[in-house]
């Protein structure tokens, strides 16, 4: 038994050799590099420096004011129309004129009450001056001077009231312009009936002024001024300077947004119904900024993700002001110099060590 035994035991010897000496040949392997492994970010510094001609708004062109013109009696019939949309009316111009075949026969009604009506104080007006002077001489009581001096007043104020009947009454062939402006809109037509009600025939704008109605933002509100400036860039290309008139003392619960009037020039490229954008020139504010992209806003607030000497990133809470150009101040925060992730879209947290990449701002 024992020779038998003793051929098995001798190779497995050997083996057992071979591997321990093939694993303390083996080296153990690597740890990984943290640094090498950080993903790559774009930074920037918080500067000190001002935020300007940035805070940029867009609207419509509307009318600073719009009149209405329509007729005010009903069942006349449109003779004529004499002006179209575009035009530039004077106050007082006729727009419109109206079949006087209705109302012939009422003025001339009219005109005789008028006749009649002057007639009358003329005679009147001519007794009280007989009795001119005879104030207590006993010729006549002073009841009966008092009574003819009194229908003499009445007499002529008839006739002025008649006159102004018979003024109406001729008014009502004609439709005028209340303002002096440009015609923005018409809906006559010459055959049309008069009915008291209803649309407009014409809309003016008063002066032919065009203003642009820019909505803002409630923070944005706060930044601007009544006499402010602003570069307004029209629908045609073109530009022109343009002046805050009118700030919104409200601004809408459902947006949150307000509006500013500007008054622009009088052009004839300058349209109501149309879509301007208006920059605003001038320094908004001035102090430690950063780009508006690098503020983040969550539950806890607005904050900015700084980076340490060793490249770790800290959630750092900041109070933001102005806005402008891309840029937004810094109320608080870290101090100038430090340096920021750009992108507050990215995600991470603190402690992440990350390889910066400086950009400028």
């Amino acid at each position: 038994m024992r020779a038998t035994a003793f051929p098995l035991v001798a190779p497995l010897v050997a083996m057992a050799a071979v591997l321990a000496l093939s694993a303390c040949g083996k080296k153990p392997e690597a740890r990984p590099d943290p640094a090498r492994q950080a993903r790559a970010v774009s930074v920037v510094r918080i500067t000190d420096q001002a935020i300007t001609g940035g805070l940029a708004a867009a609207g419509d062109l509307v009318a600073r004011e719009e009149a209405a013109v329509a007729p005010t009696g009903a069942g006349y019939r449109v003779s004529r129309v004499l002006t179209d949309v575009g035009q530039t009316v004077r106050q007082g111009q006729v727009l419109v004129e109206l079949d006087p075949g209705l109302v012939q026969a009422q003025i001339a009604q009219q005109q005789a009450l008028v006749a009649q009506a002057e007639a009358q104080a003329v005679q009147a007006e001519g007794e009280a001056r007989r009795v001119a002077g005879l104030d207590g001489q006993g010729v006549l009581s002073q009841e009966a001077i008092d009574q003819r001096r009194a229908q003499a007043r009445a007499m002529r104020a008839a006739a002025q009231a008649q006159a102004a009947v018979l003024r109406d009454a001729k008014s009502r062939t004609t439709i005028t312009s209340p303002v002096s402006g440009l015609v923005l809109s018409r809906t006559v037509r010459p055959g049309d009936l008069t009915a008291g009600t209803g649309e407009p025939w014409f809309r003016i704008a008063r002066d032919s002024q065009v203003e642009l109605q820019a909505q803002l933002s409630e923070t944005q509100l706060a930044e601007v001024r009544i006499g402010q400036t602003a570069q307004v860039s029209l629908p045609g290309g073109g530009v022109v300077t343009g002046r805050i008139r009118l700030i919104s003392p409200q601004v809408d619960p459902t947006t949150k947004l307000g509006f500013v009037r500007l008054s622009l020039p009088v052009r004839s490229d300058i349209r109501a119904g149309g879509f301007a954008r208006a920059t605003f020139g001038g320094s908004v504010a001035s102090g430690l900024t950063a780009p508006e992209t690098a503020v983040r806003f969550d539950a806890d607030g607005a904050s900015v993700m700084a980076v340490d000497a060793s490249n770790r990133v800290k959630r750092v809470p900041v109070q933001t002001g102005a806005r402008g150009a891309g840029f937004v101040q810094l109320v608080k925060g870290p101090p100038a110099g430090t340096l920021i992730v750009r992108s507050a879209s990215s995600l991470m947290l603190d402690g992440d060590m990350i390889r910066p990449v400086e950009t400028s701002q």
